[in-house]
């Protein structure tokens, strides 16, 4: 190599310029700022920014709240409204980690539409009915019935207080020019503190609860605020291109 491009190669290197190693630039997104509801609509509630949240000694169905940054909380007493993106997604990965009170209950809705369900399910060996165990792919409503609900291949829920975490990838549904639903929506793999508990999951519409009962490309992410105390931190999104 001639030594004049030696020499711009060494100084784009300085500069931060040089060329990228062949991978496509990280389009990972964070939801959360840590201080603010920057990027979400309105109306937020009383969804606030925290610096951290425990399980109150008095009684462990709420919070208490420690003022400051870092953590996204619903309330102490958790009864608040639903907390939407202005951004909309379609394929993802979703990295998200929670806390939730005793009994609490809440969901990371993907698009808006299809719920991965947030519950106390510590040591619960069998719950109610299939998805509303926590990580549980929420159940369909269709004819006054809960329907396709999927539980988890395995509980692997933490003691209410404790930090827990979500890797979702999520394959949009599929249209053609006409707008005609070619293919549904799948949850690709769902990952609960580590352990997989979703694989290959298609879904036949939105589960129960939906911003809107219809389907489309791309949809928000939509965090449920009124089914009791909860908070999230570290909510990163990167959109991705599955065939």
């Amino acid at each position: 190599m001639p030594a004049f491009l030696c020499q711009l190669l060494l100084a784009a290197i300085l500069l931060g310029l040089a060329p990228a190693s062949g991978t496509a630039a990280d389009k990972t997104q964070v939801l959360f700022n840590g201080k603010d509801l920057a990027g979400w609509r309105q109306p937020t509630g009383t969804w606030s920014a925290a610096k951290a949240v425990s399980l109150d000694t008095a009684d462990p169905e709420r919070f208490v709240i420690a003022p400051g940054q870092g953590v996204l909380v619903n309330c102490a007493s958790g009864h608040t409204v639903d907390l939407i993106t202005e951004q909309e997604f379609g394929d993802m990965e979703v990295h998200v980690e929670f806390c939730i009170t005793r009994h609490s209950n809440s969901g990371v809705y993907l698009m808006g539409r299809y719920e991965i369900q947030v519950y106390d399910s510590f040591g619960v060996e069998k719950d109610k009915y299939p998805g509303i165990e926590c990580g549980g792919i929420y159940p369909r409503w269709i004819k006054e019935q809960d329907v396709e609900g999927h539980s988890p291949l395995v509980n692997a829920s933490k003691p209410a207080g404790q930090w827990q975490s979500f890797d979702i990838t999520f394959r949009a549904p599929r249209f053609d020019a006409s707008g005609k639903k070619i293919a549904n929506a799948r949850v690709v793999k769902v990952v609960h503190n580590g352990k997989v508990i979703h694989e290959n999951v298609e879904l036949n519409g939105p589960t129960r609860g939906p911003m809107w009962e219809d389907e489309k490309p791309t949809g928000p992410i939509r965090l449920q605020g009124d089914h009791g105390p909860v908070a999230y931190r570290n909510f990163k999104v990167k959109p991705i291109d599955l065939k």
